[in-house]
């Protein structure tokens, strides 16, 4: 072949490889950029000539647009009962682990359709299908053969459900215990994360043992990171300590990342057996990024995407150690925003082809989906801010429209007891802000070491949901209740209870430091939690679907509310938060021009037996223009409902919505309980926003301002609920 054909050859061999570089190169930043429809003729080329292209790289500051992809925030019509861990098969249909009182394996079809693939009544067996049986199921994977990995938490097994859909033991006996050894022989106490290397390997977040565990190929279990004491120590895998570690990941590398749930902190165990802390939340940080971390999967690339408990925030961390919120309070939601959906507690994460994330939502019922805002992975539309609804299955009824009662969390639980405190609130904390919370509950009076018991049967929900020990605010949440200010588990005199069921946790120097009550632990009615700190009452929290509601829907029996809600002075504020003190003939003038001016009302309320001392708070509250004669004035012939306290909204910044300056408790260092409501501000339905009051749409005249103020039994102020004014 002659010398020049040999270098044309060379020439148009070098051509075609450039141009086929190019193509890829165009495509993948056509992919990048979420443009499926420009790259689809290309793509097709390419796949004709058997050019696949790699995944497009994770970018580190995506819009992400938030939605539902299945469920209902609602106990009473969600398909699900507690849908804890996700995993996603190489078609794209999507698993869920639902605990609760369902106990199976749910399939997601690409269709929308939702079906049992495993599982039925709570309990421990193999088999196909429904013949299997679970406990409380959450984390889960699927391995490099398309089977389904799930941590089984109250049987202490790790479960496999192949193709077909039969479900065998991997390894654990279903008793709760620390064995390594032999698959059939080995024990764990409460997985709750697993993951599977590119060998085959499992590994497993063995939560209440604070030990990461691994089965290998050939069925040995051995543990490769922990020891027998729980706490927080980084350094060599034998003697690295772990509190609660509930999510496990693999990432490219090989590396184990790991979510230590009560240490807040993200944990790296690398291959050469160090454990080092790639974030760590510290006690003393006021507006932490990260709080209870519960889930974790890691990027074909590294990057990482942490679920987390404290704010239902979603964090990203990249390769380089860069960290950000991509859900959370100031990302998709700011305070005040009426926008739903929302995540509360991210327990599962998973990647879809591509790389949305799907999040399974355990308090909220659902399974989220998380997608680049305007990117490829279109689904549904964009989630639009609509005005507040009430929450499906928030309790709205008077207390003469409800039925179901249950008991006192003291004895007797079939008689009265003294309600101290009702949900909505005020409250401060002792750094000198009085307004820095709702108060989330109902405080029951009683003497301290009273023994405190469960108001309904419940299964332990969360991973590490008690808190505070020996602390005033020392509490356990079971599922939708709550119980704070009591020594959990425990007797005045400071001995366990049930030791199967509360067991103290240890420092190494033997002293207990918290008290854990395991996932999946269940509690009848009347069984006792423990016993009253200092506090001299017991907080009940009832939480709905994420939602803390008012637990005065729970009709207690024999409470007896007949008391009036009183109203001491109603003022009116400018834009600038000055009072209007102004008058003519005895009205507050007001402008035409100001558009802005808030109400606020001082008022309390009291309930049969109180102390003459004791102020709770307004149930609901509103206002009413009338005219002179008291005719109401058009658009205000009932008046305008804007805080009800049936359900509080998610951040406790939101308090300052709710309530002006000079509000607080005397517990806080308020000389004295003053709830100082700003009617023009919107507080109902887990909803907070801000308002105003126009008044330039009124005719210059004389009017009455009249406001509604009532409580949950119905009962409304008669007294100085009057202020009359004047617009010129």
């Amino acid at each position: 072949m002659p010398v020049t054909t040999k270098r044309r050859l060379s020439f148009f061999i070098v051509l075609i490889v450039m141009l086929i570089v190019c193509v890829i190169a165009i495509l993948g930043f056509m992919r990048y950029a979420g443009n499926e429809t420009a790259i689809t003729g290309p793509a097709k080329l390419m796949e004709k000539a058997g050019i696949k292209p790699g995944p497009a790289p994770t970018v580190f500051d995506w819009q992400p647009a938030l939605e539902v992809y299945a469920g209902a925030a609602d106990v009473d019509s969600s398909d699900f009962s507690d849908p804890y861990g996700i995993a996603i098969d190489k078609s794209g249909n999507i698993y869920v682990s639902d605990a609760g009182e369902h106990n199976q394996i749910m399939k997601i079809s690409r269709d929308g359709a939702i079906t049992a693939l495993a599982g039925s009544a709570e309990g421990f067996a193999d088999g196909q299908g429904a013949q299997a049986a679970f406990n409380t199921p959450s984390g889960m994977v699927i391995d490099g053969k398309g089977n389904l990995l799930v941590a089984d938490t109250a049987n202490h097994a790790i479960r496999c459900i192949s193709a077909d859909g039969v479900v065998t033991t991997v390894a654990g006996n279903g008793k709760p215990g620390y064995q390594d050894g032999p698959a059939g022989q080995a024990q764990f106490n409460g997985p709750v994360g697993v993951t599977v290397d590119k060998t085959g390997n499992i590994y497993v977040a063995d939560t209440y043992n604070d030990r990461i565990r691994k089965i290998s190929t050939d069925g040995q279990v051995s543990t490769v990171a922990g020891g027998a004491l729980s706490g927080y120590l980084d350094g060599p895998a034998a003697t690295a300590q772990f509190d609660t570690p509930t999510g496990i990941t693999v990432n490219s590398k090989g590396d184990l990342l790991i979510a230590d749930s009560r240490n807040n902190a993200i944990r790296r165990l690398s291959a050469d057996g160090q454990v080092s802390s790639v974030l760590h939340t510290l006690a003393e940080e006021e507006k932490p990024l990260m709080q209870r971390p519960l889930s974790i999967v890691a990027t074909y690339d590294d990057h990482l995407y942490i679920g987390e408990g404290g704010k239902g925030r979603i964090i990203q961390i990249s390769p380089a150690g860069e960290m950000r919120g991509v859900t959370g309070v100031g990302i998709e939601f700011t305070a005040g925003d009426d926008s739903v959906p929302r995540l509360a507690q991210a327990t599962g994460i998973a990647l879809n082809q591509y790389g949305s994330l799907l999040v399974a939502d355990s308090a909220r019922l659902q399974v989220m989906k998380i997608r680049v805002r305007n990117g490829r992975d279109q689904g549904k539309e964009e989630i639009k801010p609509t005005a507040p609804t009430p929450l499906a299955g928030v309790h709205n009824t008077r207390a003469d429209e409800r039925i179901k009662s249950y008991p006192w969390p003291v004895k007797s639980q079939q008689a009265p007891h003294e309600v101290v405190g009702t949900i909505g609130e005020v409250r401060g904390n002792y750094n000198g802000e009085s307004r820095d919370h709702f108060h989330a509950g109902l405080d029951v009076q009683a003497n301290m070491g009273t023994l405190v018991y469960a108001i309904a049967d419940e299964k332990m929900r969360g991973t590490g949901s008690t808190w505070g020990y020996d602390g005033l605010s020392e509490g356990i949440k079971l599922d939708s209740m709550a119980y704070i200010h009591i020594k959990v588990g425990r007797s005045a005199k400071n001995q366990v209870l049930d030791e199967d069921k509360f067991q103290v946790q240890t420092d190494s120097e033997g002293k207990p430091y918290a008290m854990r009550v395991r996932r999946g632990t269940r509690f009848k009615t009347g069984e006792v939690l423990g016993s009253i700190n200092r506090m001299f009452h017991v907080h009940l929290e009832h939480n709905h679907a994420g939602t803390k509601v008012n637990p005065l829907a729970l009709n207690f029996p024999g409470f007896v509310d007949t008391t009036r809600p009183q109203i001491e002075d109603i003022q009116i504020l400018d834009g600038t938060g000055a009072a209007i003190k102004q008058k003519q003939n005895g009205k507050l003038l007001l402008s035409k021009t100001v558009t802005d001016y808030s109400i606020v009302v001082d008022a309390y309320d009291q309930a049969d037996g109180n102390a003459k001392r004791r102020r709770l708070g307004i149930y609901q509250l509103g206002y009413q223009i009338l005219h002179a004669d008291s005719s109401p004035v058009a658009g205000f012939e009932k008046p305008l409902i804007n805080m009800e306290f049936n359900a509080l909204p998610p951040d406790r910044e939101m308090v300052q919505t709710a309530y002006a300056e000079a509000s607080g408790i005397t517990v806080h260092g308020a000389k004295k309980t003053r709830f100082l409501y700003v009617a023009t501000n919107t507080v109902r339905d887990g909803v907070a926003k801000q308002g105003n009051w126009d008044v330039s749409k009124l005719v210059a005249g004389d009017y009455i301002l009249r406001i509604h103020a009532a409580d949950f039994a119905g009962n409304v102020a008669r007294d100085k609920r009057d202020l009359a004014f004047r617009v010129e």
